[in-house]
């Protein structure tokens, strides 16, 4: 039985064959299995004879077994390793380098704009006070933007956890949102540098809102401007300098609606000359007009907020959307594809990485 065995563990040809003379020789119900069930029924003398001759034969069948796995193993790999065989000499596939998302690339163009105007860059953080958010900048309580459909309140814990049944929602400490725009930038600003002061303030907003051209997270730039003798005047020379040098045109027609913001007075709306002939865009040409964005002279309420005095000092504000703009500079039909992560999309509309925007150089590259 021993020979009998070992021959066939050594002739088995594969890891399935293997296996079955294993379970055939040492499983439950193998053949040196069934001769050491048989010890029983011997006496003690053929006991101390056959236990340990039938111990020996299983450790050999199975040092044997485990053996034959290892070379079968071995020559398995040898066989994939050959069947996987690269040639290392062949040309590989074109190194492609990362791209830089639209919104990236549009935020370092108006900060390379508003940076030769002689605007400074302004942070400030995400999860704002309501006070900052809507207090400061004169938006009464009333309003509706600081409802609850329109705003992202953040979760507050009761002050005693013990009796939170019993906390009243109204503890004394401010409730805190995910700012609505970069306007609390402006406060934070004047409240730590006063005036005068020359500042935009990119980043990111939040508002409780979906659609093609609405996201519940979007980009915006907030301008400030703040001197003793600011007017109108000042601020549309400012916008129109931009909009000639982010649509990259000689000359661009804007257009002043009167409208209504609580932090600035008067407000305007400004849009822009264009044209969409062919279903193309055009800056700077035609008889249609494209809103842009909203503007106007600092409410004296913002400045006292901000701790400037609003009868030495006055300026103006404005807000524009970073995401609306690079659609409309660079063709992007769908808001919502800003953030869907497609590399495919990022691939076509990405700006090269090394390609930084300069007014010398050229604001914007061909997208991929």
């Amino acid at each position: 039985m021993r020979n009998r065995l070992l021959r066939a563990i050594a002739d088995a040809g594969d890891m399935d064959a293997l296996e079955v003379i294993r379970v055939s020789a040492v499983g439950r119900r193998g053949e040196v299995s069934l001769r050491m069930r048989e010890l029983g029924r011997m006496t003690p003398d053929e006991r101390r004879l056959a236990g340990p001759a039938l111990n020996a034969l299983k450790d050999e069948i199975n040092r044997a077994l485990s053996e034959r796995q290892d070379q079968l193993a071995a020559v398995a790999l040898e066989d994939r390793l050959r069947g996987e065989w690269l040639d290392v000499t062949m040309p590989g596939r074109a190194r492609r380098s990362g791209s830089i998302h639209p919104v990236s690339q549009v935020t370092e163009e108006a900060i390379v704009i508003f940076s030769d105007l002689g605007f400074a860059v302004a942070e400030g953080p995400q999860i704002e006070t309501d006070w900052h958010n809507f207090d400061a900048l004169n938006m009464p309580p009333e309003h509706p933007a600081r409802q609850e459909h329109d705003t992202f309140y953040m979760h507050r814990e009761p002050v005693n956890a013990e009796n939170a049944a019993d906390a009243s929602t109204d503890d004394g400490r401010p409730p805190h949102v995910l700012r609505t725009h970069t306007s609390p930038v402006q406060i934070r600003h004047m409240q730590a540098h006063g005036a005068p002061c020359r500042v935009i303030a990119p980043g990111r907003v939040y508002r409780a809102d979906y659609d093609q051209t609405h996201t519940p997270m979007f980009h915006q730039i907030e301008g400030l401007c703040i001197d003793r003798d600011i007017s109108m005047a000042h601020l549309k020379w400012t916008l129109e300098e931009f909009c000639r040098s982010f649509f990259e045109v000689d000359g661009v027609e804007l257009r002043f609606r009167a409208s209504h913001f609580p932090f600035t007075e008067p407000s305007a709306e400004v849009d822009i000359r264009c044209s969409w002939a062919g279903g193309r865009l055009q800056i700077g040409t035609g008889d249609d007009w494209l809103e842009i964005l909203g503007c106007g002279m600092v409410h004296p309420g913002v400045l006292t907020a901000g701790g400037v005095d609003p009868d030495c000092w006055q300026g103006f504000a404005f807000g524009l959307g970073i995401d609306r703009l690079a659609m409309l500079k660079y063709g992007i039909p769908d808001l919502r594809a800003f953030f869907e992560c497609q590399l495919p999309w990022l691939r076509h509309y990405g700006f090269r990485p090394l390609d930084v925007p300069s007014l010398s150089g050229g604001l914007s590259r061909p997208h991929r």
